[in-house]
């Protein structure tokens, strides 16, 4: 069977962001061991003309990029249009060990939690960069969005502090998980993930979603059941209302980032307590 340019395409995108996951130096946390950051990475791609991507544009009106309007940001002397784009989206799963680390705390973040939001989202930041750049050599022009200078975050009436370009919505369009009471995206990895994305123009396979609506893998909506996430947050901010974003900011900021600065040297900003120690930590909870 002949493969199609669009599958040689995909082949190609798997294959670059899996070598970089191997073989990166970056991928670490920097630790002394030389233990990696990240398992190894799951990949979905999405149509640049999928209209979730219009419903958020819509949604947090009118800050919100579009991949037309990122690509645009990027490269604003090539006109395309949305059908002439593809977004790929990846999730970065936790470790194993990290995990359990993290599990056994209950109000700060355990070490390897931390090195893996500082130095396992620096490998992040590197993986966008270096797959846009080995695709523009490839001949597709391809940008990551979180990596522009506009990127930022803003406040909207509807939905509170929000970014201009969401790495988890961008991963739900591309079949890679839905919501969960936190917010947090639950993958088939769980929800103890970091998540990234390259737009590009070039022709992808857009990936299925298992799923219809933004909630379907968490057991609080599909069920009525769990809360887990509500016991695991220590600063209060999951209730049944869903997530506080501005209280979870501010334990953040006062809370976790120093202390983990201090304790361990860190400069990023963790906790991710509500990760761990829930049924949806390292897979869809609906499935045995």
């Amino acid at each position: 069977m002949v493969e199609s340019q669009c599958e040689k395409n995909a082949a190609l995108v798997l294959r670059l962001v899996e070598d970089f996951w191997a073989q990166s130096s970056e991928n670490s946390l920097q630790n002394g061991t030389g233990e990696k950051a990240w398992e190894r990475p799951l990949v979905g791609f999405s149509r640049g003309d999928d209209p979730l991507f219009a419903r958020y544009a819509h949604d947090l009106a009118p800050f919100y990029w579009t991949p037309a309007k990122a690509f645009a940001l990027a490269f604003p002397e090539t006109p395309v249009t949305a059908a002439e784009l593809s977004v790929i989206s990846w999730i970065l799963p936790q470790t194993a060990r990290t995990r359990a680390d993290q599990k056994a705390c209950t109000q700060l973040p355990a070490e390897r939690w931390a090195r893996s939001r500082d130095f396992g989202e620096g490998f992040n930041c590197s993986l966008r960069r270096y797959l846009a750049e080995a695709l523009k050599k490839k001949g597709f022009a391809a940008l990551a969005p979180e990596r522009l200078a506009a990127f930022d975050y803003q406040r909207s009436e509807r939905f509170g502090i929000a970014s201009n370009w969401s790495e988890r919505h961008t991963a739900h369009v591309a079949g890679l998980g839905t919501f969960g009471l936190s917010d947090g995206l639950i993958t088939p990895q769980g929800k103890a993930v970091r998540i990234g994305s390259v737009v590009a123009r070039m022709d992808l396979p857009a990936s299925r979603r298992a799923y219809t609506g933004h909630q379907d893998w968490c057991l609080w909506f599909a069920r009525g059941t769990c809360g887990a996430c509500i016991k695991r947050c220590p600063a209060g901010a999951i209730s049944a209302a869903g997530h506080d974003k501005d209280k979870c900011r501010k334990y953040i900021r006062e809370t976790t980032a120093p202390y983990a600065q201090k304790r361990f040297g860190t400069q990023a900003t963790p906790c991710g307590l509500c990760q761990v120690g829930i049924p949806c930590e390292a897979k869809i909870p609906l499935q045995p």
